[in-house]
Protein backbone atom coordinates (compact mmCIF):
# COMPACT_ATOMS: atom_id res chain seq x y z
CA UNK A 1 0.00 0.00 0.00
CA UNK A 2 1.76 3.42 -1.39
CA UNK A 3 2.38 6.08 1.30
CA UNK A 4 0.09 9.03 1.51
CA UNK A 5 1.46 12.49 1.54
CA UNK A 6 0.68 14.70 3.56
CA UNK A 7 -1.16 18.14 2.30
CA UNK A 8 0.31 21.03 3.96
CA UNK A 9 -0.26 24.66 3.33
CA UNK A 10 2.43 27.39 2.76
CA UNK A 11 2.76 28.89 5.63
CA UNK A 12 2.88 25.25 7.89
CA UNK A 13 5.91 24.26 5.60
CA UNK A 14 7.58 27.58 6.62
CA UNK A 15 7.02 27.09 10.14
CA UNK A 16 7.93 23.39 9.85
CA UNK A 17 11.41 24.78 8.38
CA UNK A 18 12.22 27.58 10.88
CA UNK A 19 11.83 25.00 13.79
CA UNK A 20 14.04 22.16 12.35
CA UNK A 21 16.79 25.18 11.22
CA UNK A 22 16.85 26.22 14.71
CA UNK A 23 16.61 23.34 16.65
CA UNK A 24 19.35 21.07 14.22
CA UNK A 25 21.64 23.30 12.63
CA UNK A 26 22.08 26.08 15.29
CA UNK A 27 24.04 23.95 18.23
CA UNK A 28 26.67 26.14 17.77
CA UNK A 29 24.73 29.56 18.71
CA UNK A 30 23.16 28.13 21.25
CA UNK A 31 26.32 27.24 23.14
CA UNK A 32 27.67 30.62 22.62
CA UNK A 33 24.70 32.43 23.45
CA UNK A 34 23.75 30.66 27.06
CA UNK A 35 27.54 29.83 27.83
CA UNK A 36 28.47 30.19 31.28
CA UNK A 37 24.43 31.00 32.49
CA UNK A 38 23.19 28.68 35.20
CA UNK A 39 20.31 25.92 33.97
CA UNK A 40 18.84 26.29 37.40
CA UNK A 41 17.75 29.49 37.16
CA UNK A 42 14.59 30.22 35.66
CA UNK A 43 15.94 33.26 33.81
CA UNK A 44 18.27 30.88 31.65
CA UNK A 45 15.05 29.45 30.64
CA UNK A 46 12.95 32.67 29.95
CA UNK A 47 16.03 33.46 27.90
CA UNK A 48 16.28 30.88 25.81
CA UNK A 49 12.58 30.31 24.68
CA UNK A 50 12.24 34.27 24.29
CA UNK A 51 14.82 33.83 21.47
CA UNK A 52 13.72 30.58 20.03
CA UNK A 53 10.05 32.44 19.82
CA UNK A 54 11.47 35.41 18.00
CA UNK A 55 14.08 33.83 16.02
CA UNK A 56 11.14 31.51 14.62
CA UNK A 57 8.84 34.58 14.28
CA UNK A 58 11.31 36.14 12.36
CA UNK A 59 12.18 33.07 10.03
CA UNK A 60 9.00 32.61 9.43
CA UNK A 61 8.37 36.37 8.59
CA UNK A 62 10.93 36.98 6.06
CA UNK A 63 10.40 33.31 4.28
CA UNK A 64 7.28 34.50 3.90
CA UNK A 65 7.77 37.57 2.26
CA UNK A 66 9.50 35.69 -0.48
CA UNK A 67 7.84 32.13 -0.77
CA UNK A 68 4.89 31.23 -3.26
CA UNK A 69 3.63 27.95 -3.95
CA UNK A 70 6.01 27.53 -6.98
CA UNK A 71 9.24 29.10 -5.17
CA UNK A 72 8.47 27.87 -1.34
CA UNK A 73 10.48 24.27 -1.89
CA UNK A 74 13.42 25.96 -4.20
CA UNK A 75 13.98 28.37 -1.62
CA UNK A 76 13.51 26.31 1.59
CA UNK A 77 16.08 23.81 -0.17
CA UNK A 78 18.31 25.78 -0.53
CA UNK A 79 18.26 27.55 3.16
CA UNK A 80 18.59 23.73 4.66
CA UNK A 81 21.60 23.11 2.44
CA UNK A 82 23.18 26.32 3.62
CA UNK A 83 22.62 26.02 6.96
CA UNK A 84 23.77 21.86 6.92
CA UNK A 85 27.26 22.82 5.64
CA UNK A 86 27.19 26.32 8.04
CA UNK A 87 26.73 24.05 10.85
CA UNK A 88 29.51 21.25 10.16
CA UNK A 89 32.21 23.83 10.10
CA UNK A 90 30.51 26.28 12.58
CA UNK A 91 30.35 22.79 15.13
CA UNK A 92 33.77 21.46 13.38
CA UNK A 93 35.95 24.50 13.93
CA UNK A 94 34.05 26.79 15.71
CA UNK A 95 34.11 29.52 12.87
CA UNK A 96 31.70 32.74 12.84
CA UNK A 97 30.51 33.19 8.84
CA UNK A 98 30.42 37.18 8.52
CA UNK A 99 30.97 38.88 5.39
CA UNK A 100 34.83 38.17 5.65
CA UNK A 101 34.04 34.42 6.01
CA UNK A 102 31.49 34.57 3.21
CA UNK A 103 35.06 36.12 0.80
CA UNK A 104 37.38 33.86 2.23
CA UNK A 105 34.52 30.98 0.63
CA UNK A 106 34.07 32.45 -2.54
CA UNK A 107 37.87 33.04 -2.85
CA UNK A 108 38.86 29.14 -2.08
CA UNK A 109 40.13 27.46 -4.75
CA UNK A 110 39.77 23.68 -5.45
CA UNK A 111 42.95 22.49 -3.86
CA UNK A 112 41.70 23.98 -0.80
CA UNK A 113 38.23 22.81 -1.70
CA UNK A 114 38.75 19.39 -1.68
CA UNK A 115 40.70 19.46 1.87
CA UNK A 116 37.75 20.42 3.65
CA UNK A 117 35.05 18.03 1.97
CA UNK A 118 35.99 15.05 3.79
CA UNK A 119 33.67 11.68 4.64
CA UNK A 120 32.24 13.49 7.59
CA UNK A 121 30.80 16.45 6.15
CA UNK A 122 29.04 14.22 3.25
CA UNK A 123 27.48 11.92 5.71
CA UNK A 124 26.81 15.50 7.45
CA UNK A 125 25.28 17.00 4.33
CA UNK A 126 23.22 13.84 3.92
CA UNK A 127 21.20 13.49 7.49
CA UNK A 128 21.23 17.34 8.11
CA UNK A 129 20.71 18.40 4.46
CA UNK A 130 19.80 16.19 1.91
CA UNK A 131 17.16 14.68 3.75
CA UNK A 132 15.14 17.47 5.46
CA UNK A 133 15.48 18.81 2.18
CA UNK A 134 13.72 16.03 0.50
CA UNK A 135 10.95 15.86 3.71
CA UNK A 136 10.03 19.51 2.72
CA UNK A 137 9.48 18.51 -0.83
CA UNK A 138 7.15 15.84 0.03
CA UNK A 139 3.74 17.16 1.12
CA UNK A 140 0.90 18.19 -1.44
CA UNK A 141 0.70 22.07 -0.84
CA UNK A 142 -2.87 23.25 -0.39
CA UNK A 143 -4.22 25.47 -2.62
CA UNK A 144 -6.10 28.65 -1.35
CA UNK A 145 -8.13 31.40 -3.95
CA UNK A 146 -6.04 34.40 -4.24
CA UNK A 147 -7.68 37.17 -1.98
CA UNK A 148 -7.49 34.61 0.96
CA UNK A 149 -4.33 33.41 -0.17
CA UNK A 150 -2.83 36.91 0.45
CA UNK A 151 -4.75 38.08 3.45
CA UNK A 152 -3.44 34.36 5.63
CA UNK A 153 0.00 35.16 4.10
CA UNK A 154 -0.04 39.14 5.45
CA UNK A 155 -1.30 37.51 8.72
CA UNK A 156 1.46 35.02 9.30
CA UNK A 157 4.18 37.66 8.35
CA UNK A 158 2.19 40.32 10.51
CA UNK A 159 2.66 37.58 12.99
CA UNK A 160 5.90 36.46 12.30
CA UNK A 161 7.23 39.98 13.30
CA UNK A 162 4.98 40.58 16.17
CA UNK A 163 6.18 37.34 17.62
CA UNK A 164 9.60 38.48 16.77
CA UNK A 165 9.73 41.64 18.92
CA UNK A 166 6.99 40.65 21.67
CA UNK A 167 8.99 37.52 22.59
CA UNK A 168 11.74 39.35 23.54
CA UNK A 169 10.10 42.01 25.72
CA UNK A 170 10.17 40.39 29.31
CA UNK A 171 14.08 39.22 28.13
CA UNK A 172 15.05 42.84 26.89
CA UNK A 173 17.26 43.55 29.23
CA UNK A 174 19.59 40.22 29.30
CA UNK A 175 19.05 40.12 25.54
CA UNK A 176 20.41 43.32 24.89
CA UNK A 177 23.43 42.61 27.35
CA UNK A 178 23.87 39.57 24.88
CA UNK A 179 24.33 41.30 21.40
CA UNK A 180 26.25 44.27 23.16
CA UNK A 181 28.74 41.93 24.78
CA UNK A 182 29.05 39.78 22.47
CA UNK A 183 28.18 41.22 19.04
CA UNK A 184 29.83 38.56 17.35
CA UNK A 185 26.79 35.77 18.73
CA UNK A 186 25.43 37.25 15.94
CA UNK A 187 27.72 35.42 13.08
CA UNK A 188 26.12 32.01 14.70
CA UNK A 189 22.78 32.36 13.87
CA UNK A 190 22.48 29.90 10.80
CA UNK A 191 21.55 30.28 7.90
CA UNK A 192 20.50 34.14 8.93
CA UNK A 193 24.05 34.89 9.15
CA UNK A 194 25.00 33.47 5.49
CA UNK A 195 21.85 35.67 3.89
CA UNK A 196 23.38 38.43 5.69
CA UNK A 197 26.79 38.24 4.53
CA UNK A 198 25.86 38.08 0.91
CA UNK A 199 23.61 40.96 1.23
CA UNK A 200 26.05 43.10 2.51
CA UNK A 201 28.66 41.98 0.12
CA UNK A 202 26.01 42.26 -2.84
CA UNK A 203 25.05 45.82 -1.59
CA UNK A 204 28.69 46.93 -0.12
CA UNK A 205 30.12 46.03 -4.08
CA UNK A 206 33.52 44.41 -2.70
CA UNK A 207 36.41 44.33 -4.93
CA UNK A 208 39.44 46.48 -6.28
CA UNK A 209 37.79 48.89 -8.98
CA UNK A 210 39.28 48.75 -12.52
CA UNK A 211 41.55 51.88 -12.07
CA UNK A 212 43.16 52.19 -8.71
CA UNK A 213 43.42 55.52 -7.03
CA UNK A 214 47.27 56.40 -6.90
CA UNK A 215 49.30 56.01 -4.05
CA UNK A 216 52.37 58.11 -3.48
CA UNK A 217 52.34 59.40 -6.71
CA UNK A 218 55.62 61.30 -6.25
CA UNK A 219 57.50 57.87 -5.42
CA UNK A 220 61.23 57.85 -6.81
CA UNK A 221 64.49 56.40 -5.63
CA UNK A 222 66.50 59.18 -3.72
CA UNK A 223 69.79 60.22 -5.24
CA UNK A 224 72.81 58.20 -5.48
CA UNK A 225 70.96 54.96 -6.27
CA UNK A 226 73.01 55.32 -9.79
CA UNK A 227 76.21 55.00 -8.01
CA UNK A 228 75.16 52.09 -5.81
CA UNK A 229 74.65 48.21 -6.96
CA UNK A 230 71.61 46.61 -8.21
CA UNK A 231 69.07 45.33 -5.10
CA UNK A 232 67.16 42.51 -4.56
CA UNK A 233 65.20 42.53 -1.39
CA UNK A 234 62.57 39.23 -1.16
CA UNK A 235 59.27 39.48 0.61
CA UNK A 236 58.04 36.28 2.02
CA UNK A 237 54.41 36.75 2.72
CA UNK A 238 53.63 33.62 5.15
CA UNK A 239 50.67 31.59 5.62
CA UNK A 240 49.08 30.93 8.30
CA UNK A 241 52.10 30.88 10.70
CA UNK A 242 51.95 31.62 14.25
CA UNK A 243 54.40 32.76 16.48
CA UNK A 244 54.25 30.88 19.92
CA UNK A 245 55.23 28.31 17.76
CA UNK A 246 58.23 29.47 16.34
CA UNK A 247 61.50 28.49 17.23
CA UNK A 248 62.98 31.89 17.06
CA UNK A 249 60.23 33.23 20.04
CA UNK A 250 61.37 31.06 22.26
CA UNK A 251 58.62 27.95 21.60
CA UNK A 252 59.90 25.15 23.55
CA UNK A 253 60.70 23.52 20.11
CA UNK A 254 62.94 24.28 17.53
CA UNK A 255 60.72 24.41 15.45
CA UNK A 256 63.57 26.79 13.58
CA UNK A 257 66.68 25.70 13.60
CA UNK A 258 67.92 26.85 9.94
CA UNK A 259 67.32 30.21 10.67
CA UNK A 260 68.89 30.02 14.10
CA UNK A 261 71.97 29.24 12.60
CA UNK A 262 71.57 32.40 10.64
CA UNK A 263 72.33 35.87 10.95
CA UNK A 264 68.80 37.04 11.41
CA UNK A 265 66.67 39.58 13.22
CA UNK A 266 63.57 38.30 15.04
CA UNK A 267 60.60 40.83 15.81
CA UNK A 268 59.19 39.29 18.36
CA UNK A 269 56.69 41.44 19.09
CA UNK A 270 54.63 41.19 15.35
CA UNK A 271 50.88 41.79 14.95
CA UNK A 272 48.76 40.77 12.06
CA UNK A 273 45.71 42.97 10.31
CA UNK A 274 43.41 40.39 9.83
CA UNK A 275 42.81 36.47 11.49
CA UNK A 276 42.15 35.73 7.26
CA UNK A 277 43.67 36.04 4.25
CA UNK A 278 41.13 38.11 2.01
CA UNK A 279 42.05 40.73 4.75
CA UNK A 280 45.54 40.59 5.94
CA UNK A 281 46.92 40.98 2.49
CA UNK A 282 45.00 43.67 1.40
CA UNK A 283 45.66 45.26 4.84
CA UNK A 284 49.26 44.20 5.17
CA UNK A 285 50.49 45.85 1.68
CA UNK A 286 48.30 49.30 2.13
CA UNK A 287 49.53 52.34 3.78
CA UNK A 288 45.99 52.67 5.33
CA UNK A 289 46.93 49.24 7.68
CA UNK A 290 44.79 48.19 10.72
CA UNK A 291 45.17 51.60 12.74
CA UNK A 292 42.87 53.25 10.33
CA UNK A 293 41.26 50.43 9.28
CA UNK A 294 39.20 50.86 6.54
CA UNK A 295 38.44 48.06 3.74
CA UNK A 296 36.72 50.47 1.30
CA UNK A 297 39.88 52.41 1.10
CA UNK A 298 42.16 49.71 0.99
CA UNK A 299 40.42 48.03 -1.48
CA UNK A 300 40.36 51.26 -4.39
CA UNK A 301 43.59 52.05 -3.54
CA UNK A 302 46.97 50.55 -4.91
CA UNK A 303 49.45 48.56 -2.97
CA UNK A 304 52.97 49.07 -1.79
CA UNK A 305 53.86 47.17 -4.95
CA UNK A 306 52.55 49.73 -7.28
CA UNK A 307 54.51 52.22 -5.19
CA UNK A 308 57.69 50.68 -5.49
CA UNK A 309 57.18 50.11 -9.17
CA UNK A 310 56.18 53.73 -10.12
CA UNK A 311 59.71 54.65 -8.61
CA UNK A 312 61.69 52.48 -10.57
CA UNK A 313 61.75 49.00 -9.09
CA UNK A 314 60.90 46.17 -10.70
CA UNK A 315 58.16 43.88 -9.51
CA UNK A 316 57.55 40.23 -9.40
CA UNK A 317 54.96 38.50 -7.35
CA UNK A 318 55.55 34.76 -7.10
CA UNK A 319 52.22 32.58 -6.11
CA UNK A 320 52.00 29.37 -4.10
CA UNK A 321 48.34 30.21 -2.58
CA UNK A 322 45.42 31.73 -3.73
CA UNK A 323 46.69 34.48 -5.43
CA UNK A 324 46.99 38.53 -4.30
CA UNK A 325 43.94 39.66 -3.22
CA UNK A 326 44.02 42.63 -5.89
CA UNK A 327 47.24 43.35 -4.28
CA UNK A 328 49.41 42.77 -7.60
CA UNK A 329 46.78 44.25 -9.98
CA UNK A 330 48.60 44.93 -13.22
CA UNK A 331 52.15 43.52 -12.28
CA UNK A 332 54.12 40.49 -13.08
CA UNK A 333 52.95 37.39 -11.54
CA UNK A 334 54.38 33.52 -11.25
CA UNK A 335 51.90 30.88 -9.83
CA UNK A 336 54.21 28.16 -8.97
CA UNK A 337 51.41 25.77 -9.78
CA UNK A 338 52.83 26.53 -13.14
CA UNK A 339 56.50 25.46 -12.26
CA UNK A 340 59.06 23.83 -13.92
CA UNK A 341 60.00 21.92 -11.50
CA UNK A 342 57.81 18.98 -10.99
CA UNK A 343 58.51 16.85 -8.49
CA UNK A 344 57.45 19.96 -5.93
CA UNK A 345 54.07 20.11 -6.85
CA UNK A 346 52.56 16.35 -5.96
CA UNK A 347 49.40 16.23 -7.07
CA UNK A 348 49.19 19.76 -8.30
CA UNK A 349 49.84 21.14 -5.41
CA UNK A 350 53.05 22.58 -4.47
CA UNK A 351 55.44 22.51 -1.44
CA UNK A 352 56.75 25.77 -0.91
CA UNK A 353 60.50 25.41 -2.50
CA UNK A 354 58.75 26.04 -5.96
CA UNK A 355 58.70 29.15 -4.89
CA UNK A 356 63.02 28.98 -4.96
CA UNK A 357 62.73 27.47 -8.10
CA UNK A 358 64.71 29.69 -11.20
CA UNK A 359 64.89 32.95 -8.43
CA UNK A 360 68.47 33.26 -8.64
CA UNK A 361 68.58 33.26 -12.59
CA UNK A 362 65.65 35.86 -12.39
CA UNK A 363 67.71 38.36 -10.51
CA UNK A 364 70.75 37.64 -12.76
CA UNK A 365 67.64 38.96 -15.56
CA UNK A 366 66.05 41.57 -13.74
CA UNK A 367 68.18 45.20 -15.09
CA UNK A 368 67.88 46.90 -12.43
CA UNK A 369 66.87 46.64 -8.50
CA UNK A 370 64.18 44.04 -8.09
CA UNK A 371 61.48 43.46 -5.61
CA UNK A 372 60.06 39.89 -4.95
CA UNK A 373 56.87 38.97 -3.30
CA UNK A 374 56.83 35.08 -2.45
CA UNK A 375 53.55 34.35 -1.38
CA UNK A 376 53.56 30.88 0.19
CA UNK A 377 51.33 27.96 0.93
CA UNK A 378 53.05 27.86 4.53
CA UNK A 379 50.89 26.26 7.43
CA UNK A 380 47.62 26.40 5.70
CA UNK A 381 44.96 23.98 7.28
CA UNK A 382 43.58 21.67 7.93
CA UNK A 383 45.41 19.35 5.92
CA UNK A 384 48.73 20.29 7.30
CA UNK A 385 50.07 17.56 7.08
CA UNK A 386 50.03 18.23 3.10
CA UNK A 387 51.98 21.03 3.79
CA UNK A 388 55.59 19.44 3.82
CA UNK A 389 57.26 16.66 2.74
CA UNK A 390 57.99 13.22 4.27
CA UNK A 391 62.00 14.12 4.85
CA UNK A 392 59.98 17.38 7.31
CA UNK A 393 57.59 14.58 9.10
CA UNK A 394 60.22 14.78 13.03
CA UNK A 395 57.37 15.78 15.63
CA UNK A 396 55.33 12.56 15.72
CA UNK A 397 52.71 10.89 15.80
CA UNK A 398 51.00 14.02 13.50
CA UNK A 399 47.41 14.45 12.18
CA UNK A 400 46.91 13.42 8.74
CA UNK A 401 43.51 13.99 7.67
CA UNK A 402 41.39 16.89 7.11
CA UNK A 403 38.87 15.75 10.05
CA UNK A 404 41.03 17.42 12.59
CA UNK A 405 38.47 16.37 15.17
CA UNK A 406 39.69 12.78 14.90
CA UNK A 407 42.93 13.65 16.21
CA UNK A 408 44.34 14.49 19.47
CA UNK A 409 45.37 17.79 20.22
CA UNK A 410 48.64 16.89 20.35
CA UNK A 411 49.14 14.87 16.72
CA UNK A 412 47.47 18.25 15.82
CA UNK A 413 49.84 20.71 16.86
CA UNK A 414 52.40 17.94 15.88
CA UNK A 415 52.40 18.15 12.08
CA UNK A 416 51.45 22.23 12.51
CA UNK A 417 55.19 22.36 13.94
CA UNK A 418 56.18 20.39 11.25
CA UNK A 419 54.74 23.20 8.74
CA UNK A 420 57.05 25.54 10.43
CA UNK A 421 60.14 23.05 10.50
CA UNK A 422 59.39 23.16 6.65
CA UNK A 423 59.21 26.84 6.44
CA UNK A 424 62.07 27.51 8.24
CA UNK A 425 63.78 25.32 5.46
CA UNK A 426 62.54 26.99 2.67
CA UNK A 427 63.84 30.69 4.65
CA UNK A 428 67.04 28.95 4.93
CA UNK A 429 67.75 28.16 1.50
CA UNK A 430 66.85 31.54 0.69
CA UNK A 431 68.80 33.28 2.77
CA UNK A 432 71.37 31.06 1.34
CA UNK A 433 70.58 31.81 -2.20
CA UNK A 434 70.32 35.73 -1.45
CA UNK A 435 74.22 34.98 0.25
CA UNK A 436 75.50 33.60 -3.44
CA UNK A 437 74.04 36.56 -4.90
CA UNK A 438 76.09 39.02 -2.47
CA UNK A 439 79.36 39.34 -4.87
CA UNK A 440 77.18 41.34 -7.70
CA UNK A 441 74.23 42.41 -5.72
CA UNK A 442 72.72 44.11 -2.32
CA UNK A 443 70.45 41.47 -1.31
CA UNK A 444 67.80 41.03 1.82
CA UNK A 445 65.00 39.11 3.04
CA UNK A 446 61.43 40.09 5.13
CA UNK A 447 59.41 37.39 6.44
CA UNK A 448 56.09 38.21 8.44
CA UNK A 449 52.95 35.67 8.32
CA UNK A 450 49.74 36.91 7.10
CA UNK A 451 47.98 35.76 10.16
CA UNK A 452 48.13 33.08 13.17
CA UNK A 453 46.38 29.47 13.94
CA UNK A 454 44.32 28.05 16.16
CA UNK A 455 45.22 24.70 16.85
CA UNK A 456 41.96 23.50 19.30
CA UNK A 457 42.47 26.27 21.93
CA UNK A 458 39.39 26.90 23.45
CA UNK A 459 37.23 24.48 20.94
CA UNK A 460 38.79 26.57 18.24
CA UNK A 461 40.37 25.97 15.24
CA UNK A 462 42.07 27.29 12.08
CA UNK A 463 41.10 31.37 12.19
CA UNK A 464 38.72 33.56 10.26
CA UNK A 465 37.40 34.85 14.14
CA UNK A 466 36.17 38.49 14.15
CA UNK A 467 39.18 41.05 14.69
CA UNK A 468 38.12 41.87 17.92
CA UNK A 469 37.45 38.93 19.75
CA UNK A 470 39.87 36.99 17.90
CA UNK A 471 42.66 34.99 20.21
CA UNK A 472 46.16 35.98 20.31
CA UNK A 473 47.33 33.35 18.19
CA UNK A 474 45.29 33.91 15.08
CA UNK A 475 46.75 37.62 15.61
CA UNK A 476 50.46 37.34 16.85
CA UNK A 477 52.89 36.12 13.94
CA UNK A 478 56.55 35.59 13.62
CA UNK A 479 58.07 38.84 11.75
CA UNK A 480 62.26 37.98 10.50
CA UNK A 481 64.57 39.62 8.21
CA UNK A 482 67.75 39.04 7.43
CA UNK A 483 70.25 41.61 5.37
CA UNK A 484 73.57 40.72 3.52
CA UNK A 485 76.89 42.55 4.13
CA UNK A 486 76.66 44.00 0.93
CA UNK A 487 72.81 45.80 1.64
CA UNK A 488 74.32 46.56 5.47
CA UNK A 489 76.96 48.91 3.85
CA UNK A 490 74.86 50.55 1.19
CA UNK A 491 72.02 51.49 3.33
CA UNK A 492 74.10 52.15 6.52
CA UNK A 493 72.14 49.79 8.79
CA UNK A 494 73.51 48.62 12.36
CA UNK A 495 72.50 45.60 12.85
CA UNK A 496 72.72 45.42 16.77
CA UNK A 497 70.67 48.62 17.11
CA UNK A 498 67.72 46.65 14.97
CA UNK A 499 68.25 43.63 17.50
CA UNK A 500 67.91 45.70 20.25
CA UNK A 501 64.69 47.10 18.92
CA UNK A 502 63.36 43.87 17.85
CA UNK A 503 61.60 43.10 21.12
CA UNK A 504 59.39 45.91 20.67
CA UNK A 505 55.71 45.61 19.61
CA UNK A 506 55.78 46.25 15.76
CA UNK A 507 52.87 45.22 13.04
CA UNK A 508 51.42 45.01 9.52
CA UNK A 509 50.92 48.62 9.61
CA UNK A 510 54.66 49.24 9.84
CA UNK A 511 55.53 46.53 6.81
CA UNK A 512 54.26 49.48 3.77
CA UNK A 513 56.68 52.19 5.45
CA UNK A 514 60.01 49.84 6.14
CA UNK A 515 60.00 48.66 2.76
CA UNK A 516 59.75 52.24 1.30
CA UNK A 517 62.39 53.12 3.82
CA UNK A 518 64.78 50.08 3.32
CA UNK A 519 64.87 50.92 -0.56
CA UNK A 520 65.02 54.55 0.20
CA UNK A 521 61.68 55.14 -1.89
CA UNK A 522 60.86 59.09 -1.26
CA UNK A 523 56.88 59.59 -1.41
CA UNK A 524 55.01 61.85 1.34
CA UNK A 525 53.11 58.25 1.54
CA UNK A 526 56.11 57.28 3.47
CA UNK A 527 56.03 57.61 7.86
CA UNK A 528 59.29 57.52 9.28
CA UNK A 529 57.64 56.49 12.75
CA UNK A 530 56.21 53.32 11.09
CA UNK A 531 59.25 52.43 9.67
CA UNK A 532 61.00 49.53 11.76
CA UNK A 533 64.75 50.16 10.22
CA UNK A 534 64.98 53.83 10.26
CA UNK A 535 66.02 54.28 13.73
CA UNK A 536 68.82 51.77 13.26
CA UNK A 537 69.63 53.61 9.90
CA UNK A 538 72.64 55.84 9.37
CA UNK A 539 71.25 57.47 6.01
Amino acid sequence: MPIRRPSLHVETLLLACALYLLLACNLPFWRAALAGRDWALAGTWALAAAMFASFTGAYVAFTGLLATRWTVRLLLVALVLVAAALSFYMDRYAIFFDRTMLRNVLATNPGEARELLGLDFLVHMVLFGVVPAALLCWPRLLRRSRGRAVLVRAAWVLGGFVVMVVALLPVFADFASLMRNQREVRFLLNPGNAVAAVIAEAWGGRGRPAQLLAVGPDAHLAAGWQQRRKTLFVLVVGETARAQNFGLGGYSRQTTPELARRDVVNFTQATACGTSTEVSLPCMFSSIGRRNYDEDRILSHESLLHVLQRAGIEVLWRDNQSGCKGVCAGLKVQEMARTLAPELCPGGTCFDEALLDGLGQVAMDAKGNLFVVLHQLGSHGPAYFRRYPPAFRRFVPACEQEELRRCTQAEIVNAYDNTLLYTDHVLGRLVDLLQAQDASLDTAMLYVSDHGESLGESGLYLHGVPFPIAPDVQKHVPMVAWVSPGFVRSTGLDLACLRGRAGRPVSHDNLFHSVLGALDVQTQAYERDLDVFAPCRSR
